[in-house]
């Protein structure tokens, strides 16, 4: 299980930065921390339309969850099946509700002058592939732990993933994906200590 023994791509993620991919219908995703502790946030678009793309209020709704079980459906904000949860080699502690780390997150944290973003990692990602212009959706923050507390407040914890813990997609749709190892390291969503990813795309 896991194994993606045709790989086509086998990539690391370096600590801070992100990187797109082009994935074909059918197609594994597997991503990586390779650390352990590490968050990735995670984005797909349609490949005909990237005006449609992976949503997080859809996906929400559309299987009545926070965040899907294994076997459900990620969908886009046309209500179409973009990708599958194959698997979750994990803790199974992801999150769907907290906004990609940008420039003003960041200076609202007291940070001056620039600080590398997962918004930042998107753009520039889906830029090296042609795609310069993108709407910024939710991400899917792949074993970030951020706990929904019972007076409904967000807790901002430190990943509970060890090193090579993964998980598995499939892809429903000719999808572009990005992976950005997020590098939040003013509170404790990385554990202080951002660190790199690792993604492989292909099939069994």
């Amino acid at each position: 299980m896991g194994q993606i023994t045709n790989a086509r791509i086998v990539q690391t993620v370096s600590a801070r930065e992100g990187r797109a991919f082009l994935v074909e219908q059918g197609e594994l995703i597997k991503v990586i921390d390779v650390r352990g502790q590490q968050a990735v946030d995670f984005f797909a678009f349609c490949r005909h339309d990237p005006r449609e793309y992976l949503s997080a209020e859809h996906t929400r709704v559309g299987n009545l969850r926070l965040f899907p079980r294994v076997g459900q459906a990620f969908y886009t904000n046309r209500r179409r099946p973009i990708l599958t949860f194959v698997e979750d080699h994990s803790p199974g502690k992801h999150d769907m509700l907290v906004a990609a780390c940008d420039p003003t997150r960041y200076a609202s944290l007291g940070f001056k002058g620039w600080h590398a973003s997962c918004q930042e990692n998107l753009m520039s990602g889906m830029s090296a592939l042609g795609v310069e212009v993108i709407e910024v959706p939710s991400p899917v923050n792949l074993f970030a732990n951020f706990p929904l507390e019972p007076d409904r407040s967000l807790r901002v914890l430190a990943a509970l993933t060890k090193p090579g813990d993964y998980v598995v997609f499939k892809a429903e749709l000719p999808v572009y994906v990005c992976v950005s190892a997020c590098p939040q390291d003013l509170n404790e969503t990385n554990a202080g200590n951002p660190t790199e990813a690792g993604i492989e795309i292909g099939s069994r």
